[in-house]
């Protein structure tokens, strides 16, 4: 099949799962992949400000379903994914990539000095630093995306979760003081054939209606 129409066929097959089969599991292949999706997300400045938390253990996962409205996606999946962001950039971090960068393309961290300053200035004492906890969770949604799609075209069912109360999740997964917090999660895994959603048409607005050309 041409790439052109395996995607096309990969975003029309997926929909937000509302029952998964509980006895089926991910392979370790394609959740290697799914995971490498994730961590060649692109994000602003690539400074990468996210933790994603696999949640396996069983007696967690029921917890974090009692905080979720009691989705059963959350304890019925293959893989659970907690999407976090870091709360506050600060210089530490960015150094922290800094280096990073240094380290992979092997040159010296001196000459990204510049840049290290020009994010500083930006996302530390610029006035986006109001509002850096909202920018954090954009770029986490980025990654989302990157896992949704990465998971369609593998066949891999997929559910985006906002239907949770985050504090709860922070609490649940010690996050509190550690300078991340639950902004979202994904169920990762495959439709159970009882599906009440199996079956939907996909509705979408038309081209016409979304797009405009100026």
């Amino acid at each position: 099949m041409k790439m052109q129409e395996l995607l096309k066929t990969a975003l029309n097959w997926r929909y937000a799962v509302k029952k998964f089969d509980p006895q089926k599991k991910i392979s370790a292949g394609d959740w290697a992949l799914l995971k490498e999706s994730l961590r060649l997300t692109p994000s602003s400045y690539g400074l990468q400000p996210w933790k994603f938390i696999v949640v396996e253990n069983p007696e967690l996962r029921k917890q974090l379903r009692e905080v979720s409205w009691n989705q059963s996606q959350v304890t019925d999946c293959s893989h659970y994914v907690v999407m976090s962001f870091k709360e506050k950039l600060d210089v530490e971090f960015i150094r922290k990539n800094m280096d990073k960068i240094a380290q992979v393309r092997g040159i010296p961290v001196e000459t990204l000095e510049g840049f290290e300053k020009a994010i500083v200035s930006d996302l530390v004492n610029g006035p986006r630093s109001l509002g850096i906890e909202a920018w954090a969770q954009r770029q986490v949604y980025i990654a989302m995306g990157f896992l949704l799609e990465t998971a369609a075209l593998l066949e891999v069912d997929s559910t985006p979760m906002e239907g949770l109360d985050p504090a709860a999740y922070d609490t649940l997964l010690n996050l509190k003081g550690s300078g991340w917090k639950t902004v979202a999660a994904v169920a990762l895994g495959y439709r159970h054939p009882e599906d009440p959603f199996l079956k939907n048409t996909k509705v979408r607005f038309d081209e016409n209606e979304i797009f405009e050309l100026r």
